[in-house]
């Protein structure tokens, strides 16, 4: 298994193995993998045993005993948020959507017992020009990324401080399909298997009083300090403040898990889908 659990394959032979196994009631035999999926009839059952040790060694979302393959349950949604880690990152990028878009600067908090803790910031060369509108809206120079890291330098350094934690951003699948994207170009076929939860779409549904969803509009609702306002490590700063007063608040109202906490935040999704998040 990779060095990092937090990162599960993409590959098309180890998604068509996850929906086979879910057919037929999440586990099955080394040998009916083969046979099934991999589409090779009748296999030796030490061949079998050899392919499939591999495919579960590439992937946390398997556990196998002696020749039996096991679906593990990643929905994560028995998590308990009183006890559960948190990372919250924040992003700048080129644009709106990768590729073409890549990151600039990636900036991180952990949360944990209601605590604001560790940090992680740094500027990210993306290895293109930075546009006009995107220098003028964050303040990040073509001059200020030549000489950062690439990505793929920091790679381990990110993927060690998010570890298994659940992940929150404001506009968490603009984040996620950056980090995700970023991921995939250094560790082929990977992308990030942690759950996440979007500060937007839980305030939508926790303060929905407010007139519009923005960063800024919440950090002012909590009185919350926000400068440099499209800078990673400020915005991710401000969006950690956010997220542990909306814990309170999701205790308050009696949610304790990440499932209960999904639910909320996919029910105010669906209700206001144009709701803004800048």
């Amino acid at each position: 298994m990779s060095r990092f659990p937090n990162l599960v394959s993409e590959s098309t032979l180890i998604a068509h193995t996850i929906q086979y196994l879910q057919a037929v009631g999440g586990k099955a035999s080394a040998v009916r993998i083969v046979d099934r999926v991999m589409k090779i009839r009748r296999p030796d059952p030490a061949i079998a045993l050899l392919l499939v040790s591999d495919l579960v060694e590439r992937d946390k979302r398997f556990s196998m005993c002696d020749d039996l393959v096991e679906l593990v349950d990643g929905r994560h949604d028995h998590i308990e948020l009183s006890e559960a880690e948190f990372v919250v990152v924040d992003l700048e990028t080129t644009g709106a959507k990768p590729p073409p878009s890549r990151i600039t600067e990636i900036g991180a908090y952990r949360v944990r017992n209601g605590e604001v803790t560790d940090s992680f910031h740094s500027l990210v060369n993306p290895e293109m020009p930075i546009p006009a509108f995107i220098i003028s809206l964050t303040g990040i120079s073509n001059a200020m990324v030549a000489e950062a890291p690439k990505f793929a330098e920091i790679a381990d350094n990110v993927l060690d401080f998010i570890g298994e934690s659940v992940i929150v951003a404001h506009n968490a699948r603009f984040d996620m399909s950056f980090l995700n994207y970023e991921i995939g170009r250094v560790y082929e076929d990977s992308r990030l298997g942690n759950p996440s939860l979007c500060t937007v779409q839980l305030s939508r549904g926790l303060i929905s009083e407010i007139e519009n969803h923005k960063l800024k509009t919440v950090a002012r609702y909590y009185s919350i300090d926000l400068k440099n306002h499209h800078r990673a490590a400020e915005d991710a700063h401000a969006t950690a403040k956010i997220f542990v007063e909306l814990l309170a608040e999701l205790k308050t109202i009696g949610v304790n898990n990440l499932g209960e906490a999904r639910r909320l935040s996919r029910k105010k999704s669906n209700a206001e889908p144009n709701a803004a998040a800048a």
